[in-house]
């Protein structure tokens, strides 16, 4: 799939779209959720909240596909849970395995009000 922009994928919610409460995202995890057909992973570590389309670029399969638990116990890796792919939690470029050489599209998140949204940059 390649480092593409978020806003050219099939089905990508319009920024400033509501995608869930701020609760409903663990501190520090990971939350999948399906905006209208279109996969997105949020992720919340001590440094940030972050968002990604979920696909991993090795297989376009979801990180979380085989189970939720996909970030490192020391907050700084998104694992794949297909295929063991590592990924840099606050940018999404691959560190380890299959993940090396390939980078998860970012998709901007703002948290305000106790609600998450869709970034607008």
């Amino acid at each position: 799939m390649g480092a593409r922009d978020w806003r050219d994928l099939p089905r990508a919610p319009a920024p400033g779209a509501p995608v869930c409460t701020a609760g409903a995202l663990a501190e520090p995890g990971t939350l999948g959720l399906d905006l209208g057909g279109f996969p997105l992973l949020l992720v919340r570590t001590g440094i940030g909240l972050f968002g990604y389309f979920n696909a991993c670029p090795h297989q376009h399969l979801p990180l979380d596909w085989r189970g939720g638990r996909v970030l490192s116990a020391d907050e700084r890796l998104l694992r794949c849970s297909n295929h063991a792919a590592g990924f840099d939690a606050a940018t999404g470029q691959g560190v380890e395995g299959l993940g090396q050489g390939c980078v998860l599209i970012p998709v901007p998140i703002e948290e305000t009000g106790g609600e998450i949204r869709i970034g607008s940059s």
